[in-house]
């Protein structure tokens, strides 16, 4: 990989973590009017409106490269947010954020066994550095612990789907416009995300849409928070590989707590800089470069 390349793919990387962690500010005021659900729904039409102004290209896709974008919706849009969301009714945010930033060592394993990338021995020290830092940052100097299985069970299906995603987004990256494979995988996570909506039969309220809070919020959710960071991120992943784009996902809930320090008034504990420390320790070391073998000096090659 060029340097270019890699140094590329971590300003996306950067960009994208820092704007996605920042947007439980917005999500958390859109939640005084509207449901998880319905906010995830208006997002992704959002997103896929805009990215349909920008390229209104036709995909011409195969029947079962159709199939593997509507999973792409499903598990990188719909039943991710859904399962996430659902699980926050169920057992602490704090559970929550941990084991969903569990999805990029998810992610490294699916990819060794599906053939995509090998796991090595720095993405397993890498995991367990940023991962200490992830639990530091996420209790923020209050260690609170309780376990609920079906609430955990669901951030454990969040962090799967975001995996699931990751590998088929690697796989159709390289095959279309990173903005093509965006818009169609939101297509698809827009219609999924419908019956969720219509089976959840909570009233929408559409006046307050109107009002520049409501709707500034929701406009950064949409255009910017899924519209360019999904497209940022395809570039990202086919730029530094699923493994090393993933590794970047460790960052967000310490983005997360330092918005919510910013705009909402909430305290970061010494303990939370000693996270972020390490969750920085641990990113740098998997996206260093494995050393080159040598070949010992005086040895024939045949």
């Amino acid at each position: 990989m060029e340097r270019h390349d890699k140094h590329l793919g971590w300003l996306f990387a950067a960009f994208t973590v820092l704007v996605w962690g920042s947007t439980f500010i917005s999500s958390k005021k859109l939640l005084q009017l509207y449901t998880p659900s319905q906010i995830m729904l208006m997002r992704f039409l959002l997103a896929y409106a805009a990215l349909w102004l920008l390229r209104p290209r036709r995909m011409k896709l195969s029947l079962r490269e159709e199939g593997v974008f509507l999973l792409m919706g499903l598990a990188g849009c719909s039943l991710y947010f859904y399962t996430e969301n659902t699980a926050l009714t169920h057992t602490l945010a704090a559970n929550v954020s941990i084991i969903v930033a569990a999805a990029p060592i998810f992610t490294a394993i699916l990819a060794h066994f599906v053939g995509e990338e090998r796991f090595s021995r720095r993405t397993l020290l890498g995991f367990l550095i940023a991962f200490t830092g992830v639990i530091l940052v996420v209790f923020n100097g209050a260690f609170v612990l309780k376990l609920d299985p079906r609430g955990d069970l669901l951030a454990l299906g969040a962090a799967a789907c975001w995996a699931v995603y990751s590998i088929l987004l690697r796989r159709m990256g390289g095959r279309h416009d990173p903005l093509l494979v965006t818009r169609r995988t939101l297509f698809w996570g827009t219609v999924t995300a419908i019956p969720i909506v219509l089976l959840e039969g909570a009233p929408f309220p559409t006046a307050p849409l109107a009002t520049p809070a409501i709707a500034g919020n929701l406009l950064f959710l949409g255009l910017i928070g899924s519209g360019l960071c999904y497209v940022l991120w395809n570039h990202t992943v086919r730029l530094l590989g699923v493994v090393s784009a993933n590794n970047f996902i460790y960052l967000i809930p310490f983005v997360t707590i330092v918005a919510a320090a910013l705009f909402l008034d909430e305290t970061i504990s010494p303990i939370a800089i000693l996270g972020a420390a390490l969750i920085t320790a641990g990113v740098v070391v998997t996206q260093r470069e494995p050393p080159l073998l040598r070949r010992p000096t005086g040895c024939r090659s045949n």
